[in-house]
């Protein structure tokens, strides 16, 4: 995995597809913070927000690292790409996507309970100065299908098992990815704050050891316990989605 650093914004990135970035890790100097918003607001209004949010905090947009987003139900591939499409268009304006390069990292799934009517913003994250050494990071989502590829169907692992057998490869794959893109940043499981998951399917017990046993520490990707939310990743198919970051503040924006 390849990456690079966005100076504008204080933190390096790990190049993905042309909506996300795979993760992002603060520069020395900086750190990630998170900041949730009581409730998801739709995706214009919390484009409006975050903006006046860094303002008042003395940044700017370019600080924007990281979001977490919320959508009513998965997309079709032609779906999932006109929303990227007029995602990015904001990026464009704001001068952090350029010439295909997008560093934001970001989630996008879809609660299987009371979802929003449209695509709206659950969380997003920012770096700021700051001195210390500890890593500061965030990982992007992933579910069980390679990125980058001509389509996701021809690829989903496990494709249209739901079975504990079926989850449990789904699981592994992408606790892989984690990995991958924790390593291509320097990081590991230990580093992390916080995993999520994500998936409106049963969690066996096998798919738990798998949570609990990666990493040299034993405590794996559940080290300081993880976070299961009820929804589906964003694309028609995909059942297992997870994200991890390690942050020192969070905070709650009303």
């Amino acid at each position: 995995m390849r990456t690079r650093d966005y100076a504008p914004g204080g933190y390096r990135y790990i190049e993905g597809v042309f909506q996300y970035s795979a993760g992002v890790r603060a520069m020395p100097g900086f750190e990630i913070v998170r900041v949730r918003f009581r409730d998801p607001v739709p995706l214009a209004e919390g484009f409006e927000r975050i903006e006046r949010y860094l303002g008042a905090a003395g940044r700017s947009p370019a600080a924007f690292c990281a979001c977490e987003l919320r959508s009513p139900a998965p997309f079709s591939e032609a779906g999932f790409r006109a929303f990227n499409e007029a995602y990015v268009g904001v990026l464009e304006r704001w001068g952090i996507y350029r010439e295909g390069l997008n560093p934001i990292a970001r989630s996008n799934v879809c609660p299987d309970v009371a979802p929003p009517p449209a695509p709206a913003f659950h969380a997003f994250s920012y770096t700021r100065p700051a001195g210390g050494t500890v890593p500061s990071f965030v990982i992007a989502g992933s579910g069980e299908v390679p990125e980058g590829r001509a389509n996701y169907r021809d690829h989903i692992v496990a494709s249209g098992d739901t079975s504990p057998a079926g989850m449990q490869q789904k699981a592994r794959w992408v606790l892989g990815e984690m990995e991958r893109r924790l390593a291509a940043l320097a990081l590991g499981w230990a580093d992390t704050t916080d995993t999520q998951v994500y998936t409106a399917q049963d969690i066996p017990a096998a798919l738990a050891r798998e949570l609990v046993g990666r990493g040299a520490s034993g405590r794996g990707a559940s080290g300081r316990g993880f976070t299961w939310h009820f929804d589906r990743p964003p694309i028609t198919g995909l059942e297992f989605e997870m994200d991890c970051r390690g942050v020192g503040t969070e905070l709650i924006y009303e």
